[in-house]
């Protein structure tokens, strides 16, 4: 159930799902990216997923999306400076990370001190 919270809540967060590290890529095949992630500059890629992530752990956490911004933010620029430009290039494609980008968020995740999703 918190795992259905958790992509719900990565869905409506700007219709990014990079916060979604802890999903399976099978379940999202379904998900359309938002077209303008292709062309996005990486510092807009990084805001989308700061947003997501504050909206999920707000969520999973039960308090307010402000108290995550500094995590949340460390998550960010954590997990994106630690992507290879094939990860970036399949993230900009399908609005999730691929295998090996989930590995490194979930290591940006504990890095940052931030609830795993379940």
């Amino acid at each position: 159930m918190r795992l259905r919270t958790f992509l719900a809540a990565g869905f409506l967060a700007l219709g990014v799902t990079s916060a979604l590290a802890g999903a399976s890529s099978s379940q999202l095949e379904a998900y359309q990216p938002d077209p303008s992630l292709r062309s996005a500059p990486t510092s807009e890629l990084e805001t989308r997923v700061r947003r997501a992530c504050a909206v999920v752990q707000a969520r999973m956490q039960n308090a307010a999306e402000t108290s995550f911004e500094r995590p949340c933010g460390c998550y960010a620029r954590t997990t994106l400076r630690s992507l290879d430009a094939s990860e970036i290039a399949a993230y900009r494609t399908t609005g999730y990370f691929n295998d090996s980008a989930r590995a490194k968020a979930l290591g940006a995740i504990d890095s940052c001190k931030l609830q795993r999703p379940v």
